[in-house]
């Protein structure tokens, strides 16, 4: 399995951004696919996560702002990250199964 994620950045306060993380490789069919980020001096914590049969779970500093979502033809899940806030600032990684993406940094500027 290889994973590819992509589209960090660097925005103000309120911004938004769209991760994408594109997985290659067999897999199970009873996917889960999970965010997870990871900023200096910290735990990698869970963002968001997403299974097989669409069922969705979120990290509780991210409810309400972030949207996991999924093309299952592409294999790719997106992050949706909106009214981004500094502490959301991190290293972003995509996990399915014991693979882990190689990260994308983003910052987000007060």
């Amino acid at each position: 399995v290889q994973l590819v994620d992509s589209g960090g950045g660097s925005v103000p306060a309120g911004g938004s951004l769209r991760l994408s993380c594109a997985a290659s490789g067999p897999f199970s069919a009873t996917y889960t696919l999970g965010w997870f980020r990871q900023s200096p001096g910290n735990d990698r914590e869970l963002v968001a996560a997403i299974n097989w049969s669409g069922s969705t779970t979120y990290g509780d500093s991210v409810k309400g702002r972030f949207t996991i979502s999924r093309v299952s033809a592409t294999n790719t899940v997106y992050l949706q990250m909106d009214s981004l806030k500094p502490e959301d600032t991190a290293v972003y990684y995509c996990l399915l199964s014991n693979y882990w993406g190689q990260g994308t940094q983003v910052t987000v500027s007060s």
